[in-house]
């Protein structure tokens, strides 16, 4: 079995759900012809066709409307927004019809779309080209927010999401695209939606992250292990719906949690997992949570790029915060 990145485990992941479902559609800027910016869909629109694999205009407010039509009437179609960044002309259709219309038609009418995006920084591009902005569509209810961090999960999570009634909004860590292979089979089994992942078991410390941060916090677990701290790593996966009992779980065990993203601190995500572990496991915790993120700037240019997201190092510095507080 060949190897894949995670790039192209989303291509193979489209292609299969596409060769097996006559109503998936996939479409956006320069999906078609030029197979998309990263090449996600590369030789989609040779295989199926224009009418099923569509060009649109440079109009995301298009794409999302035409996409909520779309799957009202019956289609699945996978809209894509070319850079995380310009997703937020996409929030009016997808904050005010495709997450409500389950609601306000009282399930008559749903919207099984998915809204895929390049997402995060790492890159070497500029504003618009490398945000974090996962935690401004947790707040919006009726819709998922699902990030994979590694092919296999991009594999299993992307066919899940295309075949799941509503709506979800799925961020793809660009930064980590083509950064490492594995074995993923093209056999169209998917992953769970709505649970989180352990990667690493661990005693002392939880290590709550998602997306490209995932390989951090497995190279801080490394580090942790060799001075004898046994780190436990949780891979959040689906942000919304949260699996809290994972990580409520690991806590119990632990008494320690640091939650790591590359989006700003202030109202970012790790903040609504902070508040549950203190709601809910503050009888667990042997000392404060500490949260590692991205500072409340806008992404730099790239020469302080990867100062802007959690480092290896700073995540072990604040693993090991939680051990001397204790």
């Amino acid at each position: 079995m060949a190897q894949i990145t995670l790039i192209e485990a989303v291509t193979q992941a489209l292609a299969y759900e596409m060769a097996h479902d006559d109503s998936v559609v996939v479409l956006g800027e320069d999906v078609g012809v030029n197979g998309g910016v990263f090449r996600a869909t590369q030789g989609l629109q040779q295989k199926f066709g224009e009418l099923r694999v569509l060009d649109t205009p440079l109009d995301e407010t298009t794409i999302a409307g035409v996409t909520v039509g779309l799957a009202a009437q019956g289609m699945k179609p996978v809209a894509e927004a070319q850079f995380e960044g310009f997703i937020y002309p996409m929030m009016e259709q997808i904050a005010c019809h495709a997450a409500r219309m389950r609601n306000r038609t009282r399930g008559r009418i749903t919207v099984p779309a998915v809204f895929r995006a390049p997402w995060g920084g790492g890159i070497h591009a500029p504003e618009h080209h490398s945000e974090a902005n996962e935690h401004l569509f947790a707040n919006i209810p009726g819709l998922r927010v699902v990030l994979p961090s590694s092919p296999a999960r991009a594999y299993g999570l992307l066919l899940a999401a295309i075949r799941d009634p509503d709506p979800v909004v799925f961020f793809e860590p660009k930064r980590i695209y083509r950064q490492y292979k594995e074995e993923v089979p093209d056999d169209g089994e998917a992953l769970p939606l709505d649970v989180c992942f352990v990667l690493r078991d661990g005693g002392d410390v939880t290590l709550v992250t998602w997306g490209a941060q995932v390989k951090e916090c497995l190279e801080a677990a490394d580090a942790l292990a060799e001075e004898g701290i046994g780190a436990e790593v949780i891979d959040v996966a689906t942000l919304t719906p949260l699996d809290f009992d994972t990580i409520a779980e690991s806590v119990h065990k632990t008494g320690r949690c640091v939650i790591v993203h590359e989006a700003p601190k202030t109202a970012g995500f790790g903040a609504e997992i902070a508040a549950r572990v203190a709601e809910e496991c503050l009888y667990d915790l042997l000392a404060p949570v500490e949260r590692v993120t991205g500072y409340d700037v806008h992404t730099p240019l790239y020469r302080l790029e990867m100062k802007q997201m959690p480092s290896t190092a700073r995540i072990v510095e604040a693993a090991k915060r939680t051990l001397a507080a204790s």
